[in-house]
């Protein structure tokens, strides 16, 4: 099945082992760090929109790093990625928990983390048969939610047997330092070297792509608020353990794992622009859910509910996907695909910086409620936004 997707001298049998292999390590840091910061670190609503300022700064610096890559192939790029996650995790298991120590370990995996996530998107797009992009891109994100899901499992199983105990978060992340390392050692299969890119020695700004770059401003916006703080309101305000925190995100990973092809598929059917638009009245469903459910129902009911919204919205934000696609529709080679991706990174990570710094001082000052609305606002911007693409036939440059 794979080879019908995939070009067969390309290198991504040894692409997507690594890829599960970090993604099990990240399930790991993932279904731990959240209680981490909270119980460990101390940190409150404003505190942990900092450290997220801190986690996505790396993204809006991608370009930059980039630029001083620009030499290497694409595959040599995610190798170095590797690297700087494995000095991060090990950082984040050996340092004192303090809000300075902690956060500037968090940055350091963070960066290479970031290094990798442009990188995976051009790769599975560059190692795909023409027309399969789609496909190619749900498959990766699959593997990913195969591995995190492996990862959130092993933390359910080891607060299981050893119970909930909070000195198990540094053994954890230990053991994801080693896991980084292992998956290292993978990606030096990936032996292929892809066309070096002088266009990234600058940010690849073409005019033909501004709806994209706009695209991933609104988007940015709107996933961060979730991803930062949909399962922070989980721990500090229902009080959410680390066990549970690991379960909600395997569950979420089983969803994705499943939806996801099926959202490549209908990406490659359907086309790009559909899809950006339809997943709106979903996210606005959640998000109302999620910023007004303690007002609705009684707090464990409404914690039910805001766990099957988390979920939704994992699932609904595989659409972003479709970006990538249309990007690739308006290329002209591969190496603009990978430019422009990664320039689509960073600009997405422009205001998810803002986001992140901001989002703690409104939940702070004006509540949850205040914060999910405006993610809901976000989304509806982003979907009237893509409404405005103008679909070129194949083939049309």
């Amino acid at each position: 099945m794979l080879t019908s997707i995939f070009r067969p001298e390309s290198k991504f049998r040894a692409f997507f082992v690594s890829i599960a292999t970090f993604a099990f390590a990240y399930g790991l840091y993932k279904g731990v760090m959240d209680n981490y910061l909270a119980e460990i670190v101390g940190m409150g609503e404003f505190d942990k929109g900092l450290s997220e300022f801190f986690r996505e700064l790396p993204g809006f610096l991608l370009v930059f790093v980039l630029a001083g890559l620009y030499l290497f192939s694409a595959e040599n790029i995610y190798k170095i990625g590797a690297l700087i996650m494995l000095a991060g995790m090990t950082m984040q298991s050996l340092v004192p928990a303090t809000r300075f120590m902690v956060t500037l370990a968090i940055f350091v995996y963070s960066l290479g983390e970031h290094i990798q996530l442009g990188m995976r998107n051009t790769l599975s797009i560059q190692y795909s048969k023409e027309g399969r992009g789609g496909l190619a891109l749900g498959i990766q994100n699959s593997v990913y939610q195969i591995g995190t899901l492996l990862g959130f499992f092993a933390v359910i199983a080891v607060f299981l047997i050893f119970g909930k105990s909070s000195s198990l978060f540094r053994p954890i992340f230990a053991a994801s330092a080693c896991i980084i390392g292992l998956g290292a050692i993978f990606s030096t299969r990936m032996n292929a070297k892809s066309a070096t890119d002088k266009s990234k020695r600058r940010f690849y700004f073409r005019r033909k792509f501004s709806k994209y770059y706009m695209l991933e401003v609104f988007y940015g916006a709107r996933k961060q608020i979730f991803f930062t703080f949909g399962p922070y309101v989980l721990v500090l305000f229902y009080g959410a353990n680390a066990m549970i925190i690991s379960l909600l995100f395997a569950v979420s990973a089983i969803c994705c794992f499943i939806a996801s092809p099926l959202v490549g598929k209908v990406i490659d059917r359907f086309g790009y622009k559909i899809v950006m638009i339809s997943d709106t009245l979903i996210l606005v469903i959640v998000c109302f859910f999620y910023g007004f459910a303690h007002h609705l129902f009684p707090k464990n009911i409404a914690f039910l509910i805001c766990c099957v919204n988390y979920i939704l919205d994992s699932v609904i934000s595989l659409a972003s996907m479709a970006s990538n696609v249309y990007v690739q529709d308006l290329a002209d080679s591969p190496e603009e695909v990978r430019a422009t991706i990664s320039t689509g990174v960073s600009v997405n990570h422009l205001i998810t910086i803002l986001i992140a710094l901001f989002g703690g001082w409104i939940w702070h000052k004006l509540g949850i409620e205040t914060l999910f609305v405006l993610s809901a606002i976000l989304g509806l911007c982003n979907s009237a936004y893509a409404a405005t693409i103008k679909v070129k036939n194949r083939g049309e440059k």
